[in-house]
């Protein structure tokens, strides 16, 4: 599996962040850069139909080497690291045989794994961990994805013997901005159904996610000298603060888990004449989600009916929805990667994905799209950390979905 750690040091060398300000597409063009590299790497292993389109999307296909007609495959993960933070000079660290103990990131810094704040990372005593510097994130989120496919590819490439139906390989942009299969080739891409490899924990297996919405709050004030503003002024900072007095305090991330859905304030900005909040808001249930977004817009009627004036203004608009309405018309899917982990000697562990991800929205453009773990914890931050061994069975899954797929009658 040496060439499987190699490959992902090299990649979480080069900075593909992307921006969830700018307009182009791919948002940045270091993430261009990153998929030209891929691109190279797929035409020098032999791969067919090798493509970078011009959106900055990379596809190639592993012919099959057998007779048997099986469903077409895919398999596909993320280019761009999170613009929560810094994805330039990435410094990664193996921690050989890990004692169990806190790592020390960043002694300079006093950046460390605790195990008190971290304690699932005690689990791996014994592993090999690779880690961060602590200036930055690791971007295992999703290189780990990348290198876990191509190396299975390779391997397959490398070892003919081993049979297998035709494997479509995708690599997205700007799936971290919420826009990764928004221009996705599914057609061209011509698989049956899909994987994407950008999960967390090893055994993870994930085809529920959340429905997903934005909204974003105007506060529209009226600014008086301080000193004659008594029953003249609005200072839209404090409307504001009775908008977020009104969303269920236990009803935020920090306090929700498993199937429960969330209102999150992920943005604030303004002065006494104009305020600008943004939340999104999440749930796995339908009806639910649209019991939310109802909730959301009347807080701003009743803060409305209370001024006697129009000064907020809702504006709410769908993201994504969960994508086990579509997963589940061909449930084989998600019975082969349990089947696979199983196989591999990884304990499934079927969660919901309490977040986004490119297999939502191409489930709902035809591709149905679950979601399988690549062995890393921490995303988006500088504690992100992945041991190596979860990485080598996250790439043994794939090769035994693949091999599965061609051992098993479809019809």
């Amino acid at each position: 599996m040496n060439n499987l750690v190699e490959r992902f040091l090299g990649y979480v060398t080069i900075d593909s962040q992307s921006d969830e300000e700018s307009s182009t597409v791919p948002t940045t063009e270091k993430q261009l850069v990153f998929a030209k590299k891929l691109y190279e790497e797929l035409k020098g292993l032999g791969l067919s139909d090798v493509s970078l389109d011009e959106k900055g999307y990379v596809t190639a296909t592993l012919e099959s080497n057998i007779e048997k007609d099986v469903p077409v495959i895919g398999f596909i993960s993320h280019m761009d690291t999170s613009p929560d933070m810094s994805g330039k000079d990435v410094k990664p660290r193996i921690v050989e045989n890990y004692d169990g103990e806190n790592i020390t990131l960043n002694k300079e810094k006093n950046i460390i794994i605790d195990t008190k704040e971290f304690p699932e990372i005690k689990d791996y005593k014994g592993l090999d961990i690779i880690v961060t510097d602590g200036n930055t994130l690791l971007g295992a989120d999703d290189k780990a994805g990348i290198a876990e496919i191509i190396t299975a590819v390779e391997y397959l490439i490398k070892n003919p013997d081993i049979k297998h139906g035709t494997v479509k390989i995708g690599f997205t942009p700007d799936e971290e901005v919420g826009k990764g299969a928004e221009h996705f080739p599914v057609e061209k891409f011509g698989a049956k159904v899909a994987y994407t490899v950008d999960g967390g924990t090893i055994g993870e297996l994930e085809y529920e996610n959340f429905n997903a919405a934005k909204a974003k709050v105007t506060i529209e004030g009226r600014n008086v000298h301080p000193g004659s503003a008594k029953n003249k002024m609005i200072n839209s900072i404090n409307v504001s603060k009775e908008f977020m007095s009104m969303i269920p305090e236990k009803e935020v991330p920090e306090k929700t888990e498993g199937y429960e859905g969330f209102y999150h304030l992920v943005g604030i900005k303004g002065g006494v004449e104009q305020t600008e909040l943004n939340y999104i808001i999440r749930d796995f249930d339908k009806e639910n989600f649209e019991n939310r977004k109802a909730f959301f817009k009347n807080i701003g009627d009743k803060i409305n009916k209370d001024y006697g004036k129009d000064i907020v203004t809702v504006d709410i608009s769908d993201q994504y929805y969960n994508m086990k309405e579509k997963v589940e018309k061909v449930k084989y899917v998600v019975d082969v990667a349990y089947e696979a982990m199983k196989e591999a000697g990884v304990e499934p562990n079927v969660v919901p994905i309490r977040g986004g991800t490119d297999g939502a929205m191409l489930s709902y453009m035809g591709l149905p799209t679950p979601n399988l773990f690549t062995g890393a914890h921490n995303f988006h931050g500088r504690y992100e950390y992945i041991p190596i061994q979860c990485m080598e069975k996250a790439n043994k899954v794939i090769l035994k979905i693949i091999e599965l797929y061609a051992r098993k009658d479809f019809k």
